[in-house]
């Protein structure tokens, strides 16, 4: 269970109305009209083959999240996840081959922690009840929970472009590891592993915003504060942080968000802008020249936030997407339809320190 932080003092960051507002016009600037959609995908893809889709899945996830919040952030993670290695194909929802060691994306150190995997297969078998087996891929069930986790927090509301189909093989351990960005890392290689993926430093902030809701792991942090405190850490927060995590490795976890946990809102980069982010690649976006407007800009107008979240979290639901006879539409999310045996290779080690930040 995650340990609230209550920081018993903070500064609070003034920034003049000047830099404001070229920070805004500048932001606005760059502001982009709806995303457009990969060929095969649409916004009405289901509109008569499963009519009832998304209310199916907003009204079980309705019912998920009131008995456990915390698997909003959880299932965006979901997400997050399969969408940054081989695409939005569903293959972090693959389990490995049934013979010998597994070498998946599940098993993956990055993915060990993930959580919400009955979720998905839960709404996968109410929505092919309701319109027929194969009728919905498991990718596009992903896609729509990640939008309702996002929704049923106090997020913005969108559509999601859908169609997708699902992949038929898993990525290696060493695929997952070099596209998952660690939360170890400084801005400057986040920028530049994202930008490999066609995003700009705008939209990696606002990816980044997804830490508005969820928790980390202690061994996630604490080089931070052991064996010397970071010095673009706050001292209360440090010391707060220490009494979760008295140790390296101790085994807790703490809010992302210390202001407003659980609630899907800007409050994330207010934290930043007090020295209060808890992982390396959170706290470092403020401090990097490149990002610190930015996030500035996000914390005093959540509106502008959500604008460019939606606009991103689109924009990364079409990563590499399968569509039309490509892939399948798997009848158990966990396995492939078809006979074939999924690549299956030793695991060296499951070391957690590579854990990633997404």
């Amino acid at each position: 269970m995650a340990c609230k932080i209550t920081v018993m003092s903070f500064h609070t960051v003034a920034v003049s109305v000047g830099v404001l507002v070229v920070m805004m016009m500048h932001l606005q600037g760059l502001e982009a009209q709806q995303q457009p959609l990969v060929k095969g995908l649409s916004w009405n893809y289901y509109e008569s083959r499963c009519p009832k889709l998304e209310s199916i899945i907003r009204k079980q996830m309705e019912k998920v999240i009131k008995k456990d919040v915390g698997l909003a952030a959880a299932l965006l993670r979901v997400h997050f996840h399969d969408c940054f290695v081989q695409g939005c194909e569903g293959s972090v929802l693959l389990d490995g081959s049934a013979s010998g060691p597994v070498d998946s994306e599940k098993t993956a150190p990055p993915n060990l922690s993930l959580r919400g995997f009955d979720v998905i297969e839960d709404l996968r078998r109410m929505v092919h009840k309701q319109c027929g087996a194969g009728s919905v891929s498991c990718s596009d069930i992903t896609a729509i929970v990640a939008r309702d986790a996002i929704v049923l927090t106090g997020g913005p509301e969108y559509n999601v472009p859908v169609g997708r189909r699902d992949g038929i093989t898993f990525a290696t351990r060493n695929a997952t590891l070099a596209n998952l960005p660690s939360p170890f890392v400084p801005t400057g290689t986040l920028l530049t592993t994202l930008a490999g993926k066609g995003f700009d430093a705008t939209e990696a902030v606002a990816l980044s915003g997804a830490h508005t809701i969820g928790v980390a792991h202690c061994t996630s942090f604490t080089q931070r504060l052991y064996p010397t405190q970071d010095t673009t850490m706050d001292k209360t927060f440090a010391n707060n942080l220490k009494v979760v995590c008295p140790t390296s490795n101790t085994n807790a976890t703490t809010f992302l968000d210390i202001r407003s946990q659980n609630v899907f809102d800007n409050k994330y980069y207010v934290d930043l802008m007090n020295k209060q982010g808890v992982l390396t690649s959170d706290q470092d976006l403020y401090t990097d020249k490149r990002t610190r407007a930015i996030v500035t800009s996000f914390a005093v107008n959540q509106t502008l936030f959500f604008e460019k979240f939606v606009d991103v979290m689109v924009k990364m639901g079409q990563m590499q997407v399968l569509t039309g006879t490509q892939g399948e539409i798997r009848n158990t999310c966990s396995k492939q339809n078809s006979n074939g045996a999924v690549i299956s290779t030793v695991i060296a080690d499951h070391d957690m320190d590579n854990v990633a930040s997404f």
